[in-house]
């Protein structure tokens, strides 16, 4: 399945119906008068976010959704039936934006949630409405008010608690597949990621969170270069952001700063999440190095980096243990600190100090 995650389509309600000019003829009824009868409301278009989805290549063959026109009155006093609505299903997560790209419409962000796109038509009144002492015998109606049709952009924004973020080639598919049972695909070139790919990390049967692996940023993404900005949308919902920093390259800290540099470009509170910064690829470094390049990168951060290897496994379950105390945090479930055996693995900015 392709992953498409905005599109724009075009959605119309439908007309009501037109009242009926009736009148009643029956045998042995002397004084028949009007009875027309009412037409049916158009349907309506709904849009509603459901569980099982994640992306929106549904919209992206079939980008026109109308509704039913509403049934037209009948004589004795039949009412038209109510024509039938549309309720477009989408990804939790999406959100609805006007024809300009800019105004939010509605942010379905939980499983359930509706919104009325557009409202459809009222039927037109027929001819038994307009009855009075002075016109008995009206001989019009009125037509079916009509629909509304609009232009709007999907954008989905996945779900996750926690987003991998890093220049490309740093890492983030590798450390994705060693954390959960997701499936990236994992090369020895940049941009190998072109789409964003979720997995579920299971600590235990009480720790569980989605982690969102994004297309690696580079110099210049916020201003359109490279894939990743357009991408960063999708951890502007996540409690927390893991940095990796590949520890093979020469300058660390320069990455780190280029990373952080377009995050704040970005804008959107993703520079002012929580962060941990790990530096990956730790099968590739020896004492020394590694010793080097947590100074250097402790420095450039603020905060104690970790030291992980998506290859061999090392320190992956501690930084994933980490992320999952920040995200309770975050969700309100711990009031003050972390808690736990792992309380010493990160340390707030200004607190850290070079270890190995």
């Amino acid at each position: 399945m392709k992953f498409l995650d905005q599109c724009k389509i075009y959605v119309r309600s439908g007309d009501g119906g037109g009242g009926a000019v009736s009148f009643r003829r029956e045998k042995f009824i002397e004084y028949g008068g009007p009875d027309g009868g009412d037409g049916g409301r158009g349907g309506d278009v709904w849009i509603e976010a459901v569980e099982g989805l994640n992306t929106l290549i549904d919209y992206r063959y079939h980008q026109h959704f109308k509704a039913k026109t509403g049934m037209h009155g009948m004589g004795r006093n039949m009412h038209g039936g109510a024509g039938d609505d549309v309720v477009l299903k989408v990804p939790v997560g999406t959100e609805v934006l006007e024809e300009d790209h800019e105004t939010v419409i509605a942010d379905l962000n939980e499983a359930g949630a509706r919104h009325l796109l557009a409202k459809g038509g009222n039927g037109g009144w027929g001819n038994d409405r307009f009855k009075g002492p002075i016109n008995q015998a009206p001989k019009h109606a009125n037509p079916g008010q009509p629909g509304i049709e609009r232009w709007i952009w999907l954008r989905l924004k996945l779900i996750a608690d926690v987003g991998l973020v890093g220049l490309p080639n740093a890492g983030k598919s590798t450390f994705l597949a060693a954390s959960s049972a997701a499936k990236p695909k994992i090369a020895d070139y940049p941009f190998t990621t072109l789409s964003p790919n979720l997995g579920v990390v299971d600590l235990s049967p009480q720790e569980r969170f989605v982690i969102a692996d994004i297309p690696g940023l580079i110099e210049g993404a916020s201003e359109g270069a490279g894939l990743g900005v357009r991408f960063l949308g999708h951890v502007e919902r996540c409690a927390v952001l893991i940095h990796l920093v590949d520890g093979t390259q020469a300058d660390v800290a320069g990455a780190y700063r280029e990373v952080r540099h377009e995050l704040e470009a970005y804008g959107e509170g993703l520079a002012e999440k929580l962060e941990i910064v790990a530096l990956n690829k730790a099968d590739a470094l020896s004492r020394d190095d590694r010793r080097d390049l947590i100074t250097e990168l402790g420095t450039a951060t603020g905060k104690q980096p970790l030291v992980v290897s998506g290859v061999s496994g090392e320190g992956v379950k501690d930084l994933l243990r980490t992320a999952w105390q920040l995200v309770r945090r975050e969700r309100g479930e711990v009031v003050a600190g972390l808690e736990g055996a792992h309380e010493g693995d990160y340390a707030p900015p200004g607190e850290w100090k070079p270890s190995i």
